[in-house]
């Protein structure tokens, strides 16, 4: 008799099993890293232009208003936008940024088109504010040091 070789069906189908269930624990898991590394890139660049802001707040007394237009440094990123958001007449104010939401920009679905802030109060003092809702970034994506200000 001559002994045969092989894979029976059945392993096979064991192996495509353990696979599908593999996958679909390990595709959500790296969406959600992919888009917690987004948002840490959007607050390490918004982090980066606070002391441009501290500057034109120093220089005027009042937090900058709108964006890139009034050469405070905020850079163009393909992830999203930088507002600068003031409170009326005071130094306070917030830094916003969006994620993108075209398809172009590569951002993760889970934060795409959402908003979080840094805001600053008038004592100079910076926090981060995620924005609830729909419309702000998941708290389980914001970086740990990522917390409201009291």
């Amino acid at each position: 008799m001559k002994k045969q070789q092989g894979f029976t069906l059945i392993e096979l189908m064991i192996v495509v099993a353990v696979i599908g269930v593999l996958s679909a624990i390990a595709i959500p898991q790296y969406q959600k890293y992919v888009a917690k590394a987004e948002v840490a890139s959007a607050l390490a660049t918004m982090s980066g232009v606070k002391t441009n802001v501290e500057a034109v707040t120093v220089e005027t007394g009042l937090f900058p208003a709108g964006g890139e237009e009034n050469n405070i440094g905020a850079p163009t990123m393909d992830l999203g936008t930088i507002l600068f958001v003031p409170t009326v007449d005071t130094a306070a104010g917030a830094m916003q940024f969006t994620f993108n939401t075209s398809k172009s920009s590569s951002v993760s679905a889970l934060v795409s088109g959402k908003v979080f802030s840094l805001t600053r109060n008038t004592d100079g003092q910076w926090g981060c504010s995620p924005k609830t809702g729909d419309t702000g970034v998941p708290t389980e994506l914001l970086p740990k040091n990522c917390k409201p200000k009291s």
